[in-house]
């Protein structure tokens, strides 16, 4: 800092900095001592705080962010990948009809909300990829999330600003983000990866920005800025869970800062306790209720009943309106020849179901098919009747009989006819259970379709309610209850979950409830008391978003990746793939980026490794090593801490995994890359003979980082912008000779 300085122009600055806080004024110390041993940088203003400078740079980063991040942000004019997804989801929430995703609902709520301000009027169906736009005003929702986007540049020059205050190593970890082809790619599109980044950025940034007030405990910027970290770190987690790694790189730091107040013996620990009560304020209590609000504008929004609603338990669907639970009367007990539908009363479990397709040669008995479906459908209805008695008529005069514990029954499915059913035959899927199937005509089938009635802690001759009564059906003969295993059959079961008879009777998914129930002789009630608070919808939802989570599969043909795959760029992923004139568009990283940030990494390890081994050799290093050094183990060591937080977990993962789910952990490694470019380009030129030459060797390898970078973002920049169908391997393609790995698929 300041570097390059005469000594009497560095003591006029060490008196002046002596009004400052302590913390500054022994870092400024430090840095001219180093200076007046080594007055060997070259460009003296930009090593040093020329806040001009830093403001020219930073604005020339965030130009560049702009112009690269908006440049033809309308092409391609249809949809690409996952806006299918995302941009159906938004106009739901502009509609205000409730759905099912995975993913937390901030993301999609902000994208509904740059729809609804642009204009967007939620008509266009976002069917499949390739679909044309046409006049739909789908740009403010491109815009809102690309604008988002774009800030990842800013906030990785502020941040490695605030952890290392060098201008180098901050300008080059902003151009390592901004030269990226696969950030600006995933930034471009109406998705909710921008908004991840974003917030995850802006989290990383608010937790260094706290720090860098330590000198200045509970001041008012001080609880600002920790205020803002706890902010941002809850819209990433509200947008995906992965935002959780955020969470948790935000709580060690915190530990981390706490356990250093304790071992300062000049303060008490009381100290230590106020400390860890504002933190608790800031980074605890408020998240949880920004996060529980952001909940609550979703469930306030979504109102009306979608096709989202099978997911949920039928109390839940109780307050959606539109939806045949809500203000609707049903009978509350269940009797004899009731049309039912029943509900498998797991979290996000779906409704019994069956259809007019057989199960397929080889896979045990060749009778209907059995699953459970997550909407609601015609072929979910089922007939309750006595296992040795036909339904009785709703118009028949006999005495209403009811349902109860204990009892034997059939279920007589109303579209075909046929009975529930199992056998000894081994289950499609799950071997060790037992196939369920459809069996009979006209009602009539053979003693495997009994099945008794068993209330979860009834009492004998307890009545089955409707919603309220939760109850197993155990096969009569074979001993089994009837479950779902969640396990969703091949293309032959249209991807519906496997329904089997399990003999493990404490089967948890074996439990089932009455949710639709139509019987015109008994009385009707009234559906409203079902309905859940706040709390209980709120633990319900993340419920079945978990299940849904766990249970993503890849479709039929689908590409996906491993996370060994992702750092070494070994596979793209494409977001269109058009016939058109510039109408493809690939995501793949830079390639000297993505391949630099794995050696620099590399390096970074050995580095740390050989340093600790001379340090216990005794080997003493010169001031200036020690301090280049300091700076380096601070800002690397927490961006290497976010980095493997970010990526490690994915390999523990059991679901479906796609090559964008490493750019979060692409923030952390880049950033580090330029903390350690930094310090190898000025750790280099030490070993220049000549003085002289040394800032000449400084600009030079600068000069040639910048060059690399800005070329290779230019010869695969097509990436992005689009090109043509011709192969890589036509002398007239943009991508002509850049295939550089045979796995690249353009």
């Amino acid at each position: 800092m300041a570097k390059g300085k005469k000594v009497a122009e560095d003591e006029k600055i060490v008196t002046s900095e002596k009004e400052s806080t302590s913390e500054d004024e022994e870092s400024t110390l430090e840095d001219k001592s180093v200076d007046r041993k080594e007055n060997i940088d070259a460009f003296p203003e930009f090593r040093g705080n020329d806040l001009r400078l830093w403001w020219y740079i930073f604005g020339i980063l965030v130009s560049l962010a702009i112009a690269t991040r908006f440049y033809q942000l309308s092409q391609p004019d249809h949809v690409c990948w996952d806006e299918t997804h995302f941009g159906k989801f938004a106009g739901y929430y502009i509609n205000r009809t409730f759905f099912f995703d995975v993913h937390p609902p901030l993301g999609k709520m902000l994208i509904g909300l740059y729809g609804y301000l642009s204009g967007y009027d939620a008509t266009f169906p976002f069917e499949k990829p390739g679909d044309r736009y046409n006049d739909t005003h789908y740009m403010g929702m491109r815009v809102g999330c690309t604008a988002m986007g774009a800030f990842l540049v800013p906030f990785s020059y502020l941040t490695v600003w605030e952890m290392t205050h060098s201008l180098p190593a901050a300008t080059l970890a902003g151009v390592l983000i901004l030269l990226d082809h696969g950030l600006l790619t995933l930034n471009r599109y109406i998705l909710l990866d921008p908004i991840l980044l974003f917030f995850i950025s802006a989290t990383v940034y608010g937790m260094v920005k706290t720090h860098s007030f330590r000198d200045r405990p509970f001041s008012l910027s001080w609880f600002c800025w920790m205020s803002f970290t706890g902010v941002m770190m809850t819209g990433a987690l509200s947008v995906k869970f992965v935002g959780l790694f955020a969470v948790v790189l935000v709580g060690l730091h915190a530990i981390t800062d706490l356990w250093d107040i304790l071992g300062d013996l000049s303060k008490p620990v009381s100290y230590t306790v106020k400390h860890f009560f504002a933190r608790a304020l800031c980074l605890i209590a408020l998240p949880l209720v920004v996060y529980m609000g952001i909940y609550a504008i979703h469930f306030q929004v979504l109102n009306l009943s979608g096709n989202g609603d099978g997911f949920y338990s039928s109390a839940f669907q109780t307050s959606l309106k539109g939806n045949n639970l809500h203000n609707f009367s049903t009978p509350q007990d269940t009797a004899y020849g009731s049309l039912l539908t029943l509900k498998n009363s797991i979290t996000g479990g779906g409704y019994l179901h069956s259809h007019m397709h057989l199960y397929p040669a080889g896979v045990g008995a060749r009778q209907q098919q059995v699953t459970t479906y997550g909407h609601k459908d015609g072929n979910n209805q089922w007939f309750i009747k006595r296992f040795n008695q036909p339904a009785p008529e709703w118009n028949s005069t006999d005495p209403i009989e009811l349902v109860r514990n204990g009892d034997l029954v059939r279920l007589e499915h109303k579209p075909t006819r046929r009975n529930l059913h199992s056998h000894k035959m081994p289950a499609p899927m799950s071997k060790k259970h037992l196939q369920v199937t459809g069996y009979g005509e006209n009602g009539t089938g053979d003693a495997n379709d009994v099945w008794r009635v068993a209330i979860v802690g009834g009492k004998q001759d307890e009545v089955v309610q409707t919603i309220r009564t939760q109850f197993r059906l155990i096969h009569y003969l074979q001993n089994c209850v009837l479950t779902t295993t969640k396990k969703n059959l091949p293309k032959w079961g249209f991807d519906q979950q496997e329904v089997t008879c399990n003999p493990n009777l404490r089967d948890p998914s074996g439990i089932w409830n009455v949710e639709d129930n139509v019987f015109p002789r008994l009385p009707n009630v009234s559906f409203s008391e079902y309905n859940l608070n706040f709390f209980q919808k709120f633990i319900e939802a993340h419920f079945v978003m978990f299940n849904g989570n766990a249970g993503l599969k890849p479709k039929e043909g689908e590409m996906t990746s491993r996370p060994w795959m992702w750092p070494i760029n070994l596979r793209g992923q494409w977001f269109s793939a058009g016939d058109g004139q510039r109408s493809r568009v690939y995501l793949l990283g830079n390639p000297v980026i993505w391949s630099s940030n794995i050696v620099i990494m590399g390096f970074y390890l050995i580095m740390v490794g050989i340093n600790k081994f001379r340090e216990k050799r005794g080997y003493v290093p010169s001031d200036r090593q020690k301090l280049l050094q300091s700076r380096v183990y601070h800002a690397c060591g927490w961006l290497f801490v976010g980095w493997l937080l970010h990526y490690v977990p994915f390999w523990s993962m059991g679901r479906i995994l796609y090559f964008h789910h490493y750019f979060p952990a692409l923030l952390f490694a880049s950033m580090l890359s330029g903390v350690i470019l930094d310090y190898l380009m000025e750790t280099i030129p030490e070993f220049v003979p000549r003085r002289r030459l040394m800032s000449s060797a400084y600009q030079i390898l600068f000069m040639s980082v910048l060059g690399v970078l800005v070329y290779s973002f230019y010869i695969f920049s097509p990436l992005v912008y689009g090109f043509s169908s011709l192969p890589s391997t036509d002398p007239n393609s943009t991508l002509y000779g850049l295939k550089w790995l045979p796995t690249w698929e353009f």
